[in-house]
């Protein structure tokens, strides 16, 4: 059973941060996202616990920049589950040709990012989420360069997800399997961004997976 006042951080780029409110009004600090989701599954499911969530994600991070905001955005919270969903801008800024994206950064950012989690944040548990893309919208445009980019970074965060004791969440399958079901606009709008179905999808998904894992027994 989860310990009193269990504390999860959700980490990542726009597909987190959710429009979420930067102040203190509880009915937007959370955003729209999949995090608002999960944070109202489990705040139902364990409220005796009186669990506390938190929303730090920022539009158009990069895994460079989390790290950049690591000390006030992470560790200064002390989050007892840590999770992270990053990925797409790093492809964005190299697939865009931006000075920005001239090299790419991600697995050796990702890897120092973690590095430095696992020393100073010991017990907290990490979990891992895969960067994902749809054929629709701005990523169709160059779907060849997106494809070259992100399966790769999928196998990135696989591999660190075992290499640093996370939980992984997979991502892509459930978008594939979705975009069976409906247009790739139905979940991604652009490709990359999800409607309010896909971030049910993403949701669901993480509920599943950390729920499997018994990671929130663990605490």
């Amino acid at each position: 059973m989860m310990r009193d006042k269990l504390t999860i951080l959700f980490q990542g780029d726009s597909i987190t941060d959710g429009n979420r409110d930067r102040g203190t009004d509880l009915n937007h600090v959370l955003g729209h996202s999949y995090a608002y989701m999960i944070a109202g599954a489990l705040g139902n499911q364990y409220a005796e616990q009186n669990p506390r969530f938190y929303n730090r994600g920022v539009s158009g991070d990069r895994v460079s920049d989390l790290y950049a905001r690591w000390n006030e955005d992470a560790f200064s919270l002390k989050p007892d589950v840590l999770s992270i969903l990053i990925g797409v801008n790093d492809a964005w800024r190299i697939v865009s040709e931006e000075p920005s994206g001239v090299t790419d950064r991600f697995e050796r950012a990702y890897r120092h990012l973690l590095d430095e989690t696992r020393e100073v944040l010991p017990q907290t548990k990490l979990v891992l989420c895969e960067p994902f893309v749809l054929n629709t919208g701005a990523v169709a445009e160059r779907w060849d360069k997106w494809t070259g980019l992100i399966p790769g970074y999928q196998a990135v965060v696989r591999e660190l997800a075992k290499q640093y004791d996370a939980v992984h969440v997979p991502l892509q399958d459930v978008f594939d399997a979705a975009a069976k079901r409906a247009e790739p606009a139905y979940w991604l709008w652009d490709g990359v961004h999800p409607t309010a179905a896909g971030h049910d999808l993403i949701a669901k998904r993480w509920l599943d997976v950390v729920g499997q894992s018994g990671l929130l027994e663990r605490v």
